[in-house]
């Protein structure tokens, strides 16, 4: 199975991060706020123009924007 970008996500849409392409401040900034190798997520709604988006994981929601987070490798669940 070939992993997913937050942008091939729409809202309503559940996944689980499979881990990250490449190691860079902002991978290790998502880690740090709970985005770990198995940890499921879902897409709640993108913004007027698509750029934030915001997800809900671990009882909280973050916004964020999908260009940033393009390290992110996810599974649809």
């Amino acid at each position: 199975m070939s992993s997913l970008l937050l942008t091939d996500l729409n809202p309503g849409d559940c996944a689980r991060v499979l881990g990250y392409s490449e190691e860079s401040d902002y991978s290790q900034k998502l880690m740090r706020l709970g985005l770990i190798p198995g940890t499921q997520l879902e897409v709640k709604r993108f913004a007027p123009l698509g750029d934030p988006m915001e997800i809900r994981f671990r009882g909280f929601s973050l916004t964020l924007r999908p260009g940033e987070a393009s390290c992110l490798r996810l599974e649809k669940l």
